[in-house]
């Protein structure tokens, strides 16, 4: 398997995950106001696993959301991520639970998933769409290998809309945060990073003209806490008979 990064941004990406993965889980309660484990039951609610299904969840990180999958579904949960490092903590995780037969674990790139067309119920991908350095290859990606009727499901920070609290997030996410990071991570330069990842990234009604124009179908996106997130979810069409 290819573990190398192609560009800049993969390289930087790479090693900013390398390095923050001790304190990940500290830092996501901090950069989502302790917000992101009630935001990801609610997108397991709208998702509605049945028992048996079978998802892949991109950037993994340190295998969350994998977890609640295998757990909700009792079905094979593949995760993946390009940090072998998050990959490591990811695992302990996983074996606590004693998911380790559930869970499927592959250090690999979200631009070319290395799976089969079809294979998957779902493909997931929590707080890393804004990382990858082409949103559109990595939801290409998504939706080839969900199977006909399918989930693609992305979970992402995102821009609140709404003034007085869109000065006041961006006053935290831009000067605040990266502070924050030094103090707990002793990371100011990556987290400095986060808010820059997220300027650039597509608001939530961009993005979901995104999942359509990647050939998604039934595109569904909720705001989460005043627009500070955001869950889009797109349907694999379904051939005709």
């Amino acid at each position: 398997m290819n573990n190398s990064t192609s560009g800049p941004k993969e390289q930087f990406v790479h090693s900013v995950f390398e390095s923050i993965a001790p304190k990940y889980d500290m830092m996501n309660d901090i950069l989502s106001f302790r917000r992101h484990k009630a935001w990801r039951k609610f997108t397991m609610n709208k998702m509605k696993m049945s028992s048996g299904d079978t998802a892949i969840d991109l950037c993994c990180g340190t295998c969350d959301w994998t977890i609640s999958m295998a757990e909700a579904s009792g079905g094979q949960i593949t995760g993946l991520d390009f940090s072998e490092n998050m990959l490591q903590f990811g695992r302990n995780k996983v074996n606590m639970r004693g998911l380790g037969e559930r869970i499927a674990l592959v250090q690999g790139n979200a631009m070319a998933l290395p799976f089969e067309d079809n294979t998957f119920d779902y493909a997931t991908i929590g707080f890393g769409l804004r990382n990858v350095p082409d949103l559109y290859q990595v939801l290409r990606e998504m939706r080839r290998v969900v199977k006909p009727g399918g989930m693609v499901v992305c979970l992402e920070l995102s821009k609140p809309t709404w003034q007085p609290f869109k000065g006041l997030y961006y006053f935290y996410f831009e000067k605040v945060l990266p502070l924050l990071g030094k103090l707990f991570a002793k990371r100011y330069e990556q987290y400095k990073w986060l808010p820059d990842s997220l300027s650039a990234f597509p608001g939530r009604a961009e993005l979901a003209q995104i999942f359509r124009e990647t050939g998604l179908q039934k595109v569904e996106a909720y705001p989460l806490t005043g627009g500070i997130a955001a869950l889009h979810i797109g349907t694999k069409e379904t051939p005709y008979a």
